[in-house]
């Protein structure tokens, strides 16, 4: 009987991912489950500061993991979401939240694409009114007309 390496390979490589993903679970037990969902909301919200597009619940970071760890620590001790998110802007400033408040040093931040849309508009507006004006210099002299007529004709 012959062995298909093949097979032994493909085997390898399932055990060896479904390890890794057995390894991102996290072991923070709650006691509370709106806890736990408390807990879950905030680490899809936080921002990994090392990855900087990426959660902390989808990070793997070194930090990430700390900021978990601090995270469930803060919820489990019985602070609520907005105690943690204030703690953690203490700490690592507004740019460890996804959705920044509006603020003084936020504003370009939160208008900008405004911004930028209005002045493509304003521009596409503009593009648009200048291409249906008749330019006198586009049109064809009477000469060029019985040119084009001859060559149409095949003369």
């Amino acid at each position: 009987m012959m062995i298909n390496p093949m097979k032994h390979f493909f085997l390898a490589l399932v055990l060896l991912v479904s390890f890794n993903a057995q390894a991102r679970i996290s072991a923070f037990e709650f006691d509370d489950p709106e806890k736990e969902g408390d807990y879950k909301e905030l680490i899809n919200e936080l921002r990994c500061l090392v990855c900087q597009n990426q959660n902390i619940a989808d990070s793997n970071a070194e930090l990430a993991q700390d900021l978990k760890r601090k995270t469930f620590e803060l919820v489990a001790s019985g602070k609520n979401k907005q105690q943690v998110r204030d703690y953690m802007v203490e700490r690592y400033g507004d740019f460890v939240l996804y959705s920044p408040p509006m603020s003084n040093t936020t504003l370009l931040l939160w208008s900008g694409p405004f911004i930028i849309f209005l002045v493509g508009l304003v521009f596409l507006i503009r593009f648009v009114r200048s291409r249906g004006k008749d330019d006198p210099a586009n049109e064809l002299t009477e000469e060029q007309k019985r040119q084009a007529a001859e060559l149409l004709k095949g003369k």
